[in-house]
């Protein structure tokens, strides 16, 4: 896989989309607060006034989902990397 970068947007998207598969509801329905706070990043994921904290290891993983579903890409054969940009948040590298 050639080296992509995913926006803040694309990663809050991931996680909708994981989330989503994993309770069985539309994406629409999960809201996602990405958080950086000393050199750790975290997902607070809101759905139904029920909250949940996402580490850095279940970010990575929705990201692979995102990666399979839809870049149509084999998500194991990317390296990923978590990254604050001053201009753009919190963004992904993928190798």
């Amino acid at each position: 896989m050639a080296k992509l970068m995913l926006s803040e947007q694309d990663i809050v998207n991931a996680i909708c989309m994981d989330q989503a598969r994993q309770l069985n509801v539309l994406p629409e329905d999960i809201e996602v607060e990405l958080e950086y706070d000393d050199y750790e990043f975290t997902a607070e994921v809101e759905f139904r006034y029920q909250k949940r904290v996402l580490g850095s290891f279940d970010m990575i993983q929705a990201i692979r989902f995102y990666i399979k579903e839809v870049l149509q890409e084999d998500p194991y054969a990317a390296g990923i990397k978590l990254l604050l940009d001053r201009d753009e948040g919190i963004i992904a590298s993928i190798q």
